[in-house]
């Protein structure tokens, strides 16, 4: 006799079955995708949500989430849904606007754009405008970057090292011994 809340059924078509076979076997899919068609797919052979939880290292009870998605929306349930909070106030096209004109053009007095800079032309915040940049990282290059890309243009130029690093800048380093 089994203890504890009865579950509702689980029964795959053979399409069904197929398409969460595929999502098991995928190593392209989100990660969370393919753990919850194997979920499924676990539960429509009979196993436990207490088996599963310890296969999966989850809880029962996201598990037992996990079934219900299934039953209630089919696979369309397995997909994440879009989580509780405020939606974006920004747009994926101004997103993409603003990190192209900061990339592409130049400001009209300077060389680089700054984060305020930014923010005033297309009317945001200095806070948003520096999370975008943190997230896509488009500033510019660094002075470490700016030498090392010097140094490469010298290179194939044939100029040589074209850096303070030489021996001059290191009194320990000795070229007849470096070869």
């Amino acid at each position: 006799m089994s203890q504890g809340r009865p579950k509702a059924a689980l029964e795959l078509t053979a399409e069904e079955q197929q398409e969460l076979s595929g999502f098991a076997a995928s190593r392209s899919l989100a990660h969370a995708l393919v753990a919850r068609a194997r979920v499924v797919l676990w539960s429509a052979e009979g196993h436990s949500n207490s088996e599963i939880a310890i296969c999966l290292r989850w809880s029962k009870a996201t598990v037992g989430k996990c079934r219900q998605w299934f039953i209630e929306r089919r696979i369309r349930g397995l997909y994440d849904e879009l989580r509780p909070g405020r939606p974006r106030s920004i747009s994926d096209e101004k997103v993409a606007t603003l990190l192209r004109r900061t990339l592409k053009t130049k400001p009209p007095a300077g060389t680089h754009w700054s984060v305020r800079q930014v923010a005033e032309v297309h009317r945001l915040s200095k806070s948003t405008v520096h999370r975008i940049f943190q997230t896509f990282a488009p500033l510019p290059c660094s002075r470490t970057q700016q030498n090392l890309q010097a140094l490469y243009r010298s290179l194939l130029r044939g100029e040589g090292c074209a850096t303070s690093w030489d021996a001059r800048s290191n009194p320990g380093f000795d070229p007849a011994s470096s070869s």
